[in-house]
């Protein structure tokens, strides 16, 4: 059939129409290769540009032009690459003038060999160019924007160069194996720890061979190699860190940690810990011993009582506690120093007097000891070591050309008849103790069922006493102070008294202890220093009230406040306020203890040392703590027909005149005594020579009548 032409509507000759067709598919297929072309470039990753011979580009993709960030409308085919070099700088992107980027790129057009190099744009992004050569001239570009992964390569090399810098500074060893069990990683310190060289351990080196090579350059003692070769592999099957000292031949302790990686293999490192091990052992040794004796301490000494106990066939054993008598003269009259050294030297010969190497003598703080004897075959032999003991402490002590005579005392509780636990054996021991305190000290005693009345005594004033405050049974006699120089009578000292319906009166040596342990001392305390702030407040003016003050007291928190909320309740000035202390106070150097009497001392209110003797203790404490009084403790006074107590006496008087500290003398009795103290510039005096100790009414009028004399006269 005829081809009819569409244009004109003439006939096409058969073979003219046959060649037109193939045109036209050629041309279709022509154009889908094209477009399939165009689709490929300007889908690619990269950006990509092509030139002619002449320079001219043919084609470029969108990532080219972002890349450069060049205008679309402008880059279009037939555009010369200079102008292209040219347009960048325009638009500040190039970092260098288009004929220099084209010096820089011209050799590699010419050359025509492929060639890759890397640009950096103004804004210090980096694009690699691949440079392609066509056989039929010109090139083609690939541009590939590098940045991000310049960066990571320079992250990791920073990385990598931290990671050597730690390897090489860290203060453990350390290696690393992978996942096959061959070492991948070996720092310096490793090498220096071990005196090793890297030729002894080289990498590839697997953890057996390592471990057979430490032994066999002698530096491990011998170890299991095929035992710790399964430990690492259970350490890693369980994925959990593992632990182990190792100790050297050299007398090094060095702890090695396994931590398995979550990729495989694992990390060691290795620290030396001689120097830690040795602090905790010494650690351990002052958790279980007294600093100052070296013996066991209360902790330790328990820890054995109890396994003796638990052990089902626990054989009799004696328990003994023991106190120092008249250890407290030795501390005021020599000082600690000595008294630290009698200490030493009473444990010294405490050990000395046991027989069993089994037994053990404990310190469990101040002058208290402790004795466990084992295997003892009863009473008979507990006696015997008792009986060694008081004639080996009642020997003198000589130190220094100075001569020292303490006593012991002590309390047995045997086991089992006295207690089949810890606690009862300590306690009926301690129930002993007090007995033979009580009986003349230098004794031992042995527990008896009946001891346990004193202790029962003893709680039932704790029960009285905290009932006594409510029921009104307490009351202040007054002691008048009195100017040795004039005579006159400057103030008094409150007395607490305790008038018990069932006991009578209490001296207060018997209660006031019960009440500091129990704490009822505090509102028994701030009764006191209110009511006799009230008393004092009828007073002549000038006339001050010294008030005791216990160590519990300045403790419990509250204390300033109620002598602020006491003066202010009884008008009566601080400055006529006198609080005396012992030196508990001072002895416990509490911060919060001393901030307290800062603060009341600087409201005008007066501090008191009492019961102030020659010691270095009571001498570091005027160091740390300057006071306005010193009380010289009745016992001094009493004793001053005896040369060396007068010269003590004197000391203290001397000392108070030096440092400007008002001396006040208790227990002042006789004439005697009182002339003494006149003649060495005491200042003021205190006992039943100057006034015994009277109710509130009697002290008011003895005071007003003195008052008026001084007035007449």
């Amino acid at each position: 059939m005829p081809v009819v032409d569409v244009k004109n509507g003439s006939v096409v000759p058969e073979r003219a129409a046959e060649g037109m067709e193939r045109s036209r598919r050629m041309e279709d297929e022509l154009r889908e290769q094209n477009e399939r072309f165009s689709a490929a470039v300007e889908n690619m990753s990269h950006g990509l540009c092509m030139f002619d011979a002449d320079e001219r580009m043919i084609i470029c993709n969108g990532n080219y032009l972002n890349i450069f960030r060049l205008d679309a409308k402008l880059i279009r085919p037939g555009i010369r690459f200079i102008d292209i070099l040219r347009h960048s700088a325009d638009i500040g992107i190039a970092s260098q003038t288009a004929d220099e980027l084209y010096a820089i790129r011209k050799p590699y057009i010419d050359q025509a060999k492929p060639s890759t190099y890397e640009e950096t744009l103004s804004d210090d992004r980096i694009v690699s160019i691949s440079h392609r050569p066509l056989a039929l001239g010109g090139w083609v570009s690939i541009y590939e924007d590098i940045t991000e992964q310049r960066r990571a390569e320079q992250d990791l090399k920073e990385q990598h160069r931290r990671f050597d810098a730690a390897l090489a500074n860290m203060s453990q060893g350390l290696l690393m194996y992978d996942g096959n069990g061959k070492m991948i990683v070996r720092n310096r310190r490793f090498l220096e720890l071990y005196n090793v060289t890297a030729a002894d351990f080289p990498l590839g080196t697997t953890h057996r061979d390592a471990l057979e090579r430490l032994l066999e350059l002698g530096i491990y003692t011998k170890i299991d190699v095929d035992s710790e070769v399964a430990k690492t592999e259970a350490c890693l099957v369980a994925a959990k860190m593992h632990s182990a000292y190792r100790y050297l031949t050299d007398g090094r302790t060095v702890l090695v940690t396994r931590q398995p990686m979550s990729g495989g293999g694992w990390v060691v490192t290795f620290d030396d810990v001689t120097e830690r091990r040795r602090t905790e052992e010494r650690m351990t040794h002052l958790a279980h011993h007294d600093t100052l004796t070296g013996l066991p301490n209360r902790s330790m000494f328990r820890e054995r009582l109890d396994l003796a106990l638990d052990d089902e066939a626990a054989t009799p054993l004696a328990i003994f506690s023991l106190d120092l008598d008249r250890f407290k003269a030795v501390n005021d009259t020599w000082g600690h120093p000595a008294g630290d050294w009698l200490l030493k030297s009473v444990a010294e010969r405490l050990q000395h007097c046991l027989r069993n190497e089994t037994d053990i003598v404990a310190r469990f703080g101040g002058d208290e000891f402790v004795i466990m004897q084992f295997n003892s075959r009863g009473i008979a032999e507990a006696e015997k070591l008792a009986k060694r003991i008081v004639e080996a402490i009642a020997k003198p002590f000589r130190d220094k050309s100075r001569e020292m005579h303490i006593g012991i005392s002590l309390g047995i509780a045997v086991f089992p008849d006295d207690g089949r636990d810890a606690d009862t054996l300590l306690k009926n021991a301690d129930t002993a103790l007090y007995r033979a305190k009580s009986e003349g000290r230098n004794l031992y005693r042995f527990f008896e069922p009946e001891m346990d009345a004193v202790v029962q005594a003893r709680r039932a004033i704790e029960v009285d006493l905290e009932a006594a405050l409510p029921r009104q049974e307490f009351d202040l006699d007054f002691q008048p102070i009195m100017n040795i120089a004039s005579g006159e009578i400057i103030g008094a000292e409150a007395l607490m008294r305790w008038h018990s319906p069932a006991r009578g009166t209490v001296a207060p040596d018997e209660f006031i202890p019960v009440a500091e342990e129990t704490g009822l001392i505090v509102p028994l305390g701030e009764w006191a220093l209110r009511t006799a702030c009230t008393a004092a407040a009828s007073w002549p003016s000038g006339l001050r009230i010294a008030v005791n003050v216990s160590a519990v007291q300045l403790r419990s928190g509250g204390f300033a406040r109620s002598v602020i909320s006491a003066l202010a309740f009884s008008g009566v000035p601080a400055a006529q306020l006198e609080l005396e202390i012992t030196e508990t106070v001072l002895m416990d150097e509490s911060k919060a203890v001393l901030k307290t009497l800062r603060q009341l001392r600087e409201l005008g209110i007066r501090i008191a040392l009492d019961d102030f003797g020659t010691g270095y203790s009571s001498l570091g404490y005027l160091r740390r703590f300057p006071v306005d009084k010193i009380k010289i403790d009745r016992s001094f006074i009493g004793d001053m027909a005896n040369h060396d107590t007068a010269a003590i006496v004197r000391t203290v008087i001397g000392l108070g005149t030096e440092l400007g500290i008002v001396v006040t003398a208790e227990g002042v009795e006789t004439e005697v005594q009182l002339d003494m103290l006149r003649k060495n510039g005491c200042v003021e005096a205190q006992g039943y020579l100057i006034g015994v100790p009277s109710k509130a009414s009697d002290i008011q009028r003895l005071l007003k009548s003195r008052a008026l004399r001084s007035q007449i006269g």
